[in-house]
């Protein structure tokens, strides 16, 4: 099964759990550790889990065994890793938060290295002061 085959597919099964805002990213030009991102909102932490659910399952019953899920315990943002596609599946707060289009968008767009480094610095606070 080609990757781009195995996207459509995890696509079309988050599409059928009313998935919102489905997004795919060709991310294999910007990393090694994988070819497509999948992000989908879910509307709630138990949709959110149902959404992973149907991932996970889905990528079963095509013979692709996931690498991992990570996140389960919170149901805010999970990850679901099937190698060539990593599937987020987020909450609306979540999504919102870490904004993960925009971020590898910038990476695609002019200097990868120099925008992704500011992103990453914003994110984790890098050089901003910490009172203690």
């Amino acid at each position: 099964m080609k990757t781009s085959e195995l996207r459509d597919h995890i696509v079309a099964a988050l599409e059928d759990m009313k998935g919102v805002n489905i997004v795919t990213l060709d991310v294999a030009a910007l990393t090694p550790m994988t070819d497509y991102m999948v992000m989908v909102t879910g509307t709630s932490n138990r949709h959110v889990k149902a959404l992973v659910d149907t991932a996970n399952e889905s990528a079963k019953a095509i013979g692709v065994q996931p690498l991992g899920i990570e996140g389960r315990e919170s149901y805010d943002w999970v990850l679901v890793d099937l190698a060539d596609v990593i599937v987020h599946v987020m909450n609306e707060e979540a999504r919102g938060f870490y904004e993960l289009e925009r971020l590898w968008s910038d990476l695609d767009s002019g200097d990868e290295e120099a925008e992704g480094a500011e992103m990453l610095d914003s994110q984790v606070g890098v050089g901003s002061e910490v009172d203690g």
